[in-house]
Formats: C-alpha cells, sequence, structure tokens
C-alpha cells in the first residue's frame, strides 16, 4: 500500500481529481451566475414592457384670448385613461408631463361643442379623455369697479348693544366676468361673520361676494376677494326720534316733496348729544332727480356724530 502511495501513479489520479473539482466549481458558478443575471434581466424586461392602465385627473386649458372673452360652462378638470408599458406610464402619471386643452381661438361669441385635445404624450401610450368633449359659452370679457358695503346678521348683537358703522379695508372691488354676468351685478358685500350675543367690537377677514337684486351669487372674478372689516358694538345711550328730511341742491324751477314709510329711528349717541333731542334731520340731495324716485340711503352716511341708527337704512 506504501508502495503505490509513493508511486508516480498515485499522485497522477490525484491531480485528475482535483481538475475534475475545479472544472465542476468553475463551470457550476458560471451556470448560476448566468442564470441568476437572466431572470434579472428578463425581469426587468417585464416591467419596462407589460402593459399597465392608470387614470388620472388633469387640469384643463383653454387656447383663447382671455384679454377679449371670458368662458363659462367647462370643467376644471377632466378624467384621462393612460394605457401603455408600466414603467412609462407610472412616470407620466407623477409627472404629469403633458396637457389637456381645448382649442378656442377661433370662435365667435355664443355656446359651441368642442372637442379636447392631448399635448406631451409619448407616442409607446395610448389615451382616453373622459369627457371627449364639453359644452361652453363664450362671452366678451367685462371688468367694472363696485362699491363695497358690509354685511351681517344684527340678530347676533346683545340686548341693549348697538352695532356702529362697519369700517372696511377695502371700499371698492373689480368685478371680472361675462358681460351679460357684469350687468346682473346689483350690490358687491363682504359678508362678516359675528359670534351670537356679541357685545363688543368684531374685527375679522370678511368673503366678498357680488349679488343680483335677488341675493344670489353672481358668477364673477373679484379683486380683492376678501378684506379686513371691523364692527364696533357698544352700549351706548339711545334715543328713539322722529326723521325729517331736507332737500339740497334744488332746482329752483321745481318743487320737491321727501317722505318715507319710517317715520322714527333709534338713535345711539352720548346723553349730551341725545338730551332734549326730538327729531333728526337728513339732507337729501335731489339734483339728479327727475321725476319721483325712490331711494335707500344710508343715515350714517349723511347725519354726522351720533354712534349710530337703528335702522341703518331709510
Amino acid at each position: 500500500m506504501n508502495k503505490f502511495l509513493n508511486s508516480p501513479w498515485f499522485y497522477r489520479i490525484l491531480a485528475l481529481v482535483f481538475a475534475l473539482l475545479l472544472f465542476i466549481y468553475v463551470n457550476q458558478s458560471k451556470f448560476l451566475n448566468g442564470s441568476y443575471n437572466q431572470n434579472y434581466t428578463d425581469s426587468r424586461t417585464t416591467q419596462l414592457t407589460s402593459s399597465k392602465p392608470e387614470t388620472v385627473s388633469v387640469p384643463l386649458q383653454l387656447n383663447l384670448n382671455s384679454n377679449k372673452y371670458f368662458v363659462t360652462g367647462y370643467p376644471e378638470k377632466v378624467s384621462v385613461k393612460l394605457v401603455g408599458p408600466a414603467a412609462l406610464v407610472t412616470t407620466t402619471v407623477n409627472t404629469q408631463n403633458f396637457k389637456i386643452y381645448a382649442n378656442l381661438a377661433n370662435l365667435k361669441v355664443g355656446k359651441h361643442r368642442v372637442k379636447l385635445y392631448e399635448e406631451g404624450l409619448n407616442n409607446e401610450i395610448r389615451y382616453e379623455i373622459n369627457p371627449s368633449y364639453i359644452d361652453v359659452e363664450v362671452q366678451k370679457r367685462s371688468t367694472k369697479t363696485f362699491s363695497v358695503h358690509a354685511k351681517f346678521d344684527k340678530k347676533n348683537i346683545a340686548d341693549g348693544y348697538h352695532a356702529g358703522t362697519p369700517i372696511l379695508g377695502t371700499q371698492s372691488v373689480k368685478a371680472t366676468g361675462a358681460e351679460s354676468e357684469i350687468d346682473r351685478i346689483d350690490s358687491v358685500v363682504a359678508r362678516l361673520s359675528i359670534p351670537q350675543n356679541a357685545k363688543e367690537t368684531v374685527s375679522a377677514s370678511a368673503i366678498i361676494e357680488a349679488l343680483d337684486s335677488k341675493g344670489r351669487t353672481v358668477n364673477v372674478i373679484l379683486t380683492p376677494s376678501t378684506t379686513a372689516v371691523d364692527l364696533p358694538i357698544s352700549s351706548g345711550n339711545n334715543k328713539e326720534v322722529s326723521l325729517k328730511f331736507k332737500a339740497e341742491h334744488k332746482d329752483s324751477n321745481k318743487k320737491y316733496s321727501i317722505s318715507s314709510d319710517i317715520k322714527s329711528v333709534k338713535i345711539f349717541g352720548t346723553e349730551k348729544q341725545l338730551s332734549g333731542l326730538k327729531d333728526v334731520t337728513v339732507p337729501i340731495d335731489v339734483s339728479d332727480i327727475k321725476s319721483d324716485t325712490t331711494k335707500s340711503i344710508q343715515l350714517s352716511k349723511l347725519v354726522d356724530g351720533y354712534n349710530g341708527f337703528d335702522p341703518e337704512k331709510n
């Protein structure tokens, strides 16, 4: 046995065994690595080429001369279904680097039904816009300036307290919109919310609204859209007094008679102001009166020196 172990043949056989083991090890590693790389490549290829549907909400853009025309009736956003390679669809949804638009550039004033188009989508992505058509109304654009007055619920003022004249941070606003909507505006108000049983001055930001003659909101853009409002509330002395009217800036060739359904008002002021006061005279500008006319007047703007009136308007 020792003779065989020391013979050249033993070493030859041993070298052959090691060579075979080394060969098997090297080829097994290559096989395993090749299999892993192939599986990884197949997985990546599947991700890139598999089809994926996705729906996204996109802002609708309008192509038109916005300085001359105003458009109503269109949705702010539309739904877009995207179908294509998964990775490409996911990237498109995350970046939204495309747009959906309606081309109104060549339309005249009136009602129209228009098709929606896309711009910027990759050619490999199929798409479906919902809705694919929209109904719009193109009108001439108009901008006018309106004065603002505060509006609040007097029922929220505590008993024995009085709300004075509101002080607004904004006296006027610009209303922009379709010409027909601008013509509907009857008044512009700053709605002030005051707490129930209010006993002290309220200072808050109020939303400005344009209203028609029936108190309904008019669809226009107001600039600014909010304003600061200070509403003084105090528990001052008050007194019921009769109302008198005095015509000012009269035409010497005409005769004027002024009357009101409201015969008396509650006037708020200091004890000295109210002492001995029986009536208050309200000056009325009649320079623009050509025939019988009904006017609404705000007493605090025509009669100075008092804390307020109830009712405020006549």
